[in-house]
């Protein structure tokens, strides 16, 4: 058959064929037209069923070429259509070469060695300095695996230098320099084979005193380079051979680690494996959750208690490891075993004086085993950090908390963790009590502290149960007699002392926001105004900036719950002020609309501040107790003032926004948000309608989440009926001549002793322009009229005012003090009675030192 009529059988190889034996067969030619009428199938769409379902003429003849006396040659089949029979044949004489990884390295060396003398030839440094980078990290791979220098290396190396040395002399002759690039690229070679001769000086140098003994040196290092071994057959899958196909399982297998190292988990070589454990740490590569496994076996195996403790201080490490990425949390189940490893440990040395584990100790041999018998004090020092470990339990605990929905089961799950968590803050305070460490002792009470400070009486008493089944319990502790309080003072007393200015300040903010958690106001006043925090909060870190301003914030909700309705609204009205509560709280992270946006670093450290939600503040309780109390202070103080431009002059600015802009509306429909109940109750107060005003005010559901919700809705009451007479008094004051005490008692459903008292108090503040006769139960009202020219100089007095103000905010900016002017005074700049703030909008002298406890209210930081 002729060469471009093959069937689909014939292989590309037939074409090498002679004419000869093309033509041997008659019956072959015969069919060669027939053939030449179908067109040729391409090789690549040949298949197995192509053979078998070609013509019985074409079977026929290539049977009569296959059996012809000129054909003694067997033809051969297509490399596609060869069967297993056919690989099995060839494959049982084909052998193949096995190579080493130190045999494959110095080849490759050898193989760049040779790639740069080609480079020099063409003077292309270029290509060279590429070549001897990579020269340079071979023979690196080469020393890392503690093998010798390669002789070829420091003959390549010599041999660089001499050539680098010729290229220099001759750029400096020639009249034609190189190419910029070229001519950059020699000079970064000159440092590079400067500096890598320095840095093999000593094998340079040997090399050069006797070569050979430095090439016999190397092959004495060095292996037999080729193993021949046969390559194994395949073996058929049949059905004969199914019976004969049984697994041999070998028990000779044996773990390894990297690098083929043989891995025995047992007591003698228990620090050898953790030395491999701790060279693999941190590397690329390295199978985190396999070392893992190797240090629980060797937990397993360890006898003594140094090697537990080596073993516990790796595998607690190696936990902490496992889970790289900041964003994410550790595992639950993680967190939970490097807890118990973390309380195993504190119990080993705990239970054991004669061992210890410190941060600093001095250097020992880490592949010994130590006892406290060959000690100079009989104390075994081992090198560690308990307290790291809590910092990074806690850390890991709040992270997970971030990250997970706070409104599902899993969340509340996860909270129960926390008890676990304080039994093992707690024994570490005992620890370090015991073994007398200052600064972790201090580190750990820190810890304690945060997770109580903030937490009712009986969550507390719950947390505090868990120490119960402890071994060892910390010098304080709460007992079944004892409130809270007395813990938290305890553990704080013992953080004023310490040396860290951070732990100090952050146990008095704590110590603060307690005292305002169980409403005791003046005593957290008077410890946050004598602490001086305000004046030096800027200064501090993100987190503590943040825990004063919750400090600050509980402090204001504390006047509130107490009825101090004016140091409520001025402790509360700064952080409002911002329209940044959330963010100051680390409650949410701010939307930047109009500002320039956050980066995403930016986002994620704002991100990372953010506190559980269980330990959040109800912003909007917190908005519904600061408007209550804008309310409370600025509609008495609206209608005792007559002029517009007076009335412009806000004490809330956050509260006449909203009042203004409820004042615009067309409609007004049923209250629906806590805004609208408290707006629609300021207008009833200004109004005189103080039952109305009082209906709306406690018919605020937020109310129901807040502690005592009886005795607040009752103190707010009360409140509002003094606050209705005072509106009453200054708004229809100019109507009456006269006006009965007990008519005024009987509309405000006050005693008549409390009207009394009221109005003698604004007469005396100098408020209310009346006298009060107590023969006939009246108050009688003087009208006094301003001329123009008493009205002008009340106007240049607000405004000279106001000018003061700002040179007083001024020269406290350039002196970096708290206080204005008015504070250095004493007590003789302060106004009498408790309307200054309403006395300085009159006209009045109006200092900082007015405000709330002189100098509080303007001291919200804010979080940046």
């Amino acid at each position: 058959m002729s060469r471009f009529f093959r069937q689909a059988g014939d292989s590309d190889s037939d074409t090498e064929e002679s004419d000869e034996e093309l033509l041997t067969s008659g019956d072959e030619d015969a069919a060669a037209p027939k053939a030449a009428a179908k067109p040729a199938m391409s090789r690549f769409l040949r298949t197995a069923g192509s053979d078998s379902s070609s013509s019985d003429s074409e079977s026929s003849d290539d049977d009569e070429s296959e059996m012809s006396d000129e054909e003694p040659t067997k033809k051969k089949k297509s490399r596609f259509m060869r069967g297993d029979s056919d690989e099995d044949s060839e494959d049982e004489d084909v052998k193949r070469v096995v190579k080493s990884t130190k045999d494959k390295r110095l080849e490759e060396i050898e193989a760049t060695g040779k790639v740069m003398d080609n480079g020099l030839k063409i003077n292309d440094w270029v290509a060279i300095s590429n070549e001897f980078d990579k020269l340079l990290r071979l023979v690196q791979r080469q020393s890392n695996a503690a093998e010798p220098l390669p002789p070829f290396f420091v003959k390549t190396l010599l041999s660089l230098e001499n050539s680098l040395n010729a290229a220099l002399t001759k750029e400096k002759e020639a009249k034609k320099k190189m190419n910029a690039t070229n001519a950059r690229a020699l000079n970064s070679m000159k440092q590079k084979v400067r500096k890598t001769t320095k840095e093999f000086e000593k094998e340079v140098q040997q090399y050069q005193n006797d070569p050979e003994a430095f090439e016999r040196e190397f092959a004495a290092h060095a292996q037999p380079a080729d193993v021949v071994v046969p390559k194994p057959k395949k073996q058929k899958k049949s059905a004969d051979s199914e019976s004969d196909g049984e697994p041999v399982l070998d028990d000779r297998f044996t773990t390894v680690g990297k690098g083929g190292k043989a891995m025995s988990f047992s007591a003698e070589n228990i620090f050898k494996t953790l030395k491999l454990v701790h060279e693999a740490r941190g590397k690329k590569n390295t199978d985190r959750g396999e070392q893992i496994r190797i240090l629980e076996k060797l937990l397993e195996v360890a006898i003594t208690s140094y090697q537990r403790i080596r073993i516990l201080l790796a595998l607690v490490s190696s936990r902490f490891d496992y889970n790289s990425s900041i964003t994410s949390y550790m595992p639950t189940d993680l967190w939970l075993s490097a807890q118990h490893e973390v309380d195993q440990l504190i119990s080993i040395v705990v239970a054991d004086s004669s061992y210890a584990v410190q941060e600093d100790t001095e250097d020992y041999d880490e592949l010994v085993e130590r006892h406290p018998a060959t000690e100079s004090d009989g104390v075994v020092r081992i090198r560690g950090s308990i307290i790291s470990f809590v910092d990074r339990l806690d850390d890991e605990f709040t992270k997970s908390l971030q990250n997970i929905d706070p409104h599902g089961t899993e969340y509340v799950d996860r909270l129960k963790d926390e008890k676990v968590l304080y039994r093992t803050i707690s024994r570490s305070q005992a620890f370090y009590e015991q073994t007398s460490q200052p600064e972790p002792l201090a580190r750990v009470i820190m810890r304690r502290l945060e997770h109580i400070y903030s937490k009712p009486d009986a969550v507390v008493s719950a947390l505090e149960s868990s120490l119960a089944s402890s071994e060892i319990t910390p010098s304080v502790i709460l007992a079944s007699s004892a409130n809270t309080s007395s813990l938290i003072h305890s553990l704080c007393v013992h953080l004023y002392k310490a040396d860290n200015s951070l732990l100090r300040t952050r146990a008095m903010l704590s110590h603060i926001y307690h005292h305002a958690l169980h409403n005791d106001f003046y005593t957290a006043r008077d410890m946050l105004l004598m602490s001086h925090l305000q004046e030096s909060i800027h200064s501090a870190d993100v987190a503590t900036q943040i825990l004063y301003n919750r400090t600050v914030v509980q402090l204001g909700l504390c006047a509130f719950r107490c009825g101090l309705i004016k140091e409520a609204q001025a402790t509360l009205q700064d952080i409002f002020t911002t329209q940044r509560v959330k963010e100051l709280l680390a409650q949410g992270v701010h939307q930047q609309r109009f500002q320039q946006q956050l980066t995403p670093e930016q986002e994620k450290a704002e991100r990372s501040r953010q506190l559980p939600f269980h330990m959040h503040i109800n912003t909007e309780l917190l908005e519904a107790a600061f408007l209550v109390s804008s309310m409370l202070v600025e509609v008495p103080l609206l209608a005792s003032i007559e002029s517009e431009e007076q009335k412009r002059k806000a004490i809330s600015k956050p509260f006449r926004r909203l009042l203004d802009f409820a004042d615009r509306q067309v409609f007004t429909g049923p209250p629906e948000s806590t805004r609208d109940h408290i707006m629609q109750a300021s207008k009833a107060l200004q109004d005189g309608e103080w039952e109305k005003c009082r209906d709306l005010i406690q018919s605020i559901k937020i109310w129901s989440l807040m502690p005592e919700v009886a005795l607040v809705k009752e103190m707010l009451a009360k409140r509002i009926q003094e606050q209705g007479l005072r509106t009453y008094l200054f708004t229809y004051a100019p109507y009456y001549s006269t006006l009965s005490l007990s008519l005024l008692s009987r509309t405000f459903s006050l005693p008549l002793r409390s009207v009394t008292s009221m109005i003698s108090k604004m007469i005396w503040n100098e408020e209310l322009s009346a006298s009060l006769d107590q023969s006939t139960g009246v108050v009688v009202f003087h009208r006094i009229e301003h001329s123009r020219p008493q009205q002008l100089a009340q106007v240049i007095a607000d405004k000279v005012s106001a000018l003061l103000e700002q040179n007083e905010k001024v020269l406290d900016i350039k002196l970096g003090g708290s206080g204005g002017w008015g504070d250095r005074s004493g007590d003789k700049g302060e106004k009498r009675g408790e309307q200054t703030q309403e006395r300085s909008l009159r006209g009045g002298p109006r200092g900082r030192g007015s405000r709330f406890a002189q100098g509080l209210g303007n001291q919200m930081t804010r979080v940046r």
